[in-house]
């Protein structure tokens, strides 16, 4: 029996993470390598670590089929450019042809929180839901949004930009994007801290969260979950803003499936809940009977996993063609 293996890459920071999966979208082999950040030598990088891949675990080339990845900030998905990715220095950049040049693959591209997106949709929380809204709470904010099985796009590349939708409309904190106010200043784990830090400041009473000398939003989650009165604050001011996001998207969109991931989503119930409970507070009623906010479950894996989906997609495209 022939096997047929697509391959995954999401391209991170730190780290490419990059997987071998079936066309079933089990995953074969995963692995990971350091980010060149001058984004000189990446694609290079990684088809180095796919043929070294292939050497070890004994399998030829021609087992793969195609490439599907992603990469930060929007991607023109029909030419596989990346407008502007700020990590890396790359503007306007030709991703799948240079990939395709040093792999010898078809490759397709796409923004990679669209990527964890499709993979929660095929594998994971998502459970084959159709239309859903996926938020990461990491670093940033970032997102991706299904609609009938696909990614919204947008006219040039910059829809699901969840991170950027204003919350604080007046006196907000100034965000990455040149505006302010955006909910990845306030839900982001950056942005957690940094509201925790001033609720500290502005506090007369007395908080567990004093004694971190390097506060994580991890710390004050757990403090909040032990009734510190600040974390308590604080989370509650966070999940009121992304619960009032979330709704007005969930009114716009009428999704089935509202998926929190990123590495804020460890705070798990106690997150989801408080999300959840402003949420329904403020989605139109219809629209709130339809969705089901739930944790994602793939983690790191959901970006490779998408990135084998649509590798999957266009793979089978052109062989009807």
């Amino acid at each position: 029996m022939n096997e047929n293996w697509l391959v995954g890459i999401d391209l991170g920071g730190t780290t490419v993470k990059l997987a071998f999966v079936s066309a079933c979208g089990e995953v074969q082999h995963k692995w990971e390598i350091p980010t060149d950040k001058s984004g000189e030598t990446v694609t290079t990088s990684i088809a180095k670590a796919i043929d070294s891949k292939l050497n070890e675990i004994g399998k030829p080339k021609q087992i793969l089929k195609w490439i599907g990845m992603g990469a930060p900030g929007p991607v023109d998905t029909e030419t596989g450019i990346v407008y502007k990715t700020t990590n890396m220095g790359w503007e306007n950049y030709p991703l799948k042809e240079h990939l395709e040049a040093e792999i010898g693959l078809p490759v397709v591209i796409e923004n990679d929180a669209n990527l964890a997106a499709l993979g929660e949709m095929w594998k994971g929380a998502g459970d084959g839901a159709k239309d859903l809204i996926l938020v990461t709470l990491g670093t940033g904010v970032g997102g991706g949004i299904i609609v009938n099985g696909e990614v919204v796009h947008g006219k040039n590349g910059a829809g699901g930009e969840i991170g950027h939708i204003c919350s604080v409309t007046e006196g907000g904190a100034p965000c990455n994007c040149g505006r302010s106010g955006c909910i990845e200043t306030i839900a982001s784990a950056t942005g957690i801290v940094r509201i925790a830090e001033e609720t500290i400041v502005a506090s007369d009473c007395t908080t567990s969260l004093e004694k971190n000398t390097c506060l994580t939003a991890r710390d004050i989650f757990k403090a909040a979950e032990q009734n510190d009165p600040v974390a308590l604050k604080v989370v509650e001011y966070v999940t009121h803003h992304l619960g009032i996001v979330l709704a007005s998207l969930a009114s716009s969109l009428n999704p089935s499936k509202i998926l929190i991931g990123g590495g804020v989503s460890k705070a798990g119930e106690f997150l989801r809940s408080k999300v959840e409970k402003s949420f329904e507070k403020h989605v139109f009623p219809r629209a709130g009977e339809a969705v089901d906010i739930v944790i994602a479950s793939l983690g790191n894996d959901a970006g490779v996993i998408g990135g084998a989906w649509i590798a999957k997609n266009a793979w089978l495209k052109n062989k009807s063609e």
